[in-house]
């Protein structure tokens, strides 16, 4: 068992939740796993709760940082950083096009449905600073939905709720004022007032964004000597970070086995209810693969043979097939890195000044797969639940998983790290993304894929554009 490799042991453990979740559930001891095996489940989110915003702010600090050429910072790291973005802003535009369309989150049974949105404002309703659902729809205080709402909770917490009505009313005003602010409230509330604060709340992850790329770009403009010590400083955190990821990821098979049984074991009562459950990530799974294949497939070649005329597509695949395949079995960008230059480099064409200037900051901030996945899982986990996200929320989470994807560190899971902070900023439960475990090792291989593939493809344009591609002038 010791010799089997993280992703196998952790697919044992998804087996396993899964399998107690219907054992649980057929034998009636959902109370057991909510009260001794569940909470082993929400350790493990709030381990990855606290790593988020310092792996957030170190990370794109040294991404950033390494435009140390101020001359490049203008031209290269412009255009660098530029098609990046853009390439993430369409891939989550892609995934919520695709997800809004298809709906993956209403294949599941409407009754199960209905019971999955009494959890949640049950949820919201506990859990301090997340705002009322948008949706104007309250299923709690519905008369005609009482007996469901009564299957879902107890009599004694009933009571209890019933008795917090009038603090319900007052965030639901609060909610409604919020809605009512000027139009540019969003970019004033992305500028932290004290940082501090921002990094000890993870529902302010915008505003330690904003200041991590300040942070960043300002050390390019001090003299290398006193600069030196503070990227070495943070490239150290970050590595610190990055080794903390890697060792919660070590205990992740238990872990995910306790959160995937009790995130179930609280959805459902019956092996039906279960089997239902099951049943809509179907749809996920191909709506997801849809979009991802997309990108791989049409998205980049379509760019890159505009672009680069002499370039066939198929050509465009024999070049960087190697990282591709690569990236697929190691879910690592970071680890696919030095093939992925070679691959560049040797069968592109792309110059050595290019691709080491542009790669190493794609592998920190071009995570388009991984902001597609995190658009399509938030919406889908969403519809999942029955909660209607509103234009406006929408366009938050095309920001939030934009800017989070420049710090999603490049390494496998750290996806799942920045799936808490999009569902945070829409007021959504983060031990939701325990609903997308059974099937999320596969999709991080093929998500890791389009993050390799977007990098190639921008290092390429970058390279036309400054002259140094040679083979394909």
């Amino acid at each position: 068992m010791k010799n089997l490799p993280l992703h196998t042991k952790i697919i044992i453990g998804l087996v396993a939740g899964v399998i107690w979740a219907f054992l649980s559930s057929y034998l009636g001891w959902n109370e057991f796993t909510i009260n001794w095996i569940d909470p082993f489940g929400t350790i493990f989110i709030r381990l990855l709760k606290y790593i988020a915003v310092p792996l957030v702010l170190f990370s794109i600090i040294s991404g950033v940082s390494s435009l140390t050429d101020v001359s490049k910072l203008g031209r290269l790291g412009g255009k660098t950083l530029g098609m990046y973005l853009t390439t993430t802003v369409i891939a989550v535009g892609v995934g919520l096009l695709l997800v809004n369309v298809v709906k993956p989150g209403t294949f599941l049974d409407e009754e199960q449905r209905i019971k999955n949105r009494i959890s949640y404002e049950k949820w919201v309703q506990d859990t301090p600073g997340v705002p009322q659902p948008k949706d104007g729809r309250n299923f709690l205080n519905d008369p005609e939905l009482r007996s469901k709402v009564e299957e879902v909770i107890s009599q004694k917490e009933l009571d209890k709720m019933d008795a917090q009505n009038d603090i319900v009313e007052k965030r639901k005003a609060a909610a409604e004022q919020t809605k009512e602010q000027g139009p540019l409230q969003f970019f004033v509330d992305i500028v932290p007032e004290n940082i501090i604060l921002a990094i000890s709340d993870n529902g302010l992850m915008l505003q330690v964004i904003f200041f991590a790329i300040f942070f960043g770009i300002t050390i390019v403009f001090i003299p290398a000597e006193q600069g030196k010590p503070v990227i070495d400083f943070v490239n150290s955190v970050n590595a610190v970070f990055l080794k903390m990821v890697d060792i919660v990821m070590k205990a992740a098979p238990f872990f995910v086995f306790a959160l995937l049984a009790g995130v179930i074991a609280k959805m459902a009562d019956t092996p039906a209810e279960v089997w239902e459950i099951f049943k809509g990530l179907g749809s996920y799974s191909i709506t997801l693969f849809v979009g991802l294949m997309f990108m791989v497939f049409v998205f980049y070649p379509l760019v890159i043979t505009l672009f680069v005329k002499k370039l066939s597509y198929k050509e465009f695949f024999k070049n960087i097939s190697p990282a591709q395949f690569l990236a697929f079995s190691t879910s690592s960008s970071a680890a696919t890195l030095p093939v992925t230059m070679e691959c560049l480099e040797d069968n592109m064409g792309v110059s050595k000044n290019v691709s080491s200037f542009v790669l190493p900051i794609g592998a920190t901030v071009n995570m388009d797969g991984t902001s597609l996945y995190q658009a399509v899982a938030v919406i889908f986990m969403a519809q999942l639940h029955m909660v209607d996200l509103t234009l406006g929320q929408q366009m938050t989470i095309v920001l939030t998983a934009t800017l989070a994807s420049i710090g999603a560190a490049a390494t496998p899971s750290a996806g799942l790290v920045m799936m808490i902070i999009v569902l945070q900023s829409v007021g959504l439960n983060p031990a939701w993304i325990a609903i997308i475990f059974p099937v999320d090792r596969i999709l991080d291989m093929c998500r890791t894929v389009v993050n390799v593939t977007g990098d190639a493809t921008v290092a390429t344009l970058v390279a036309k554009s400054e002259g140094e591609l040679p083979k394909y002038s």
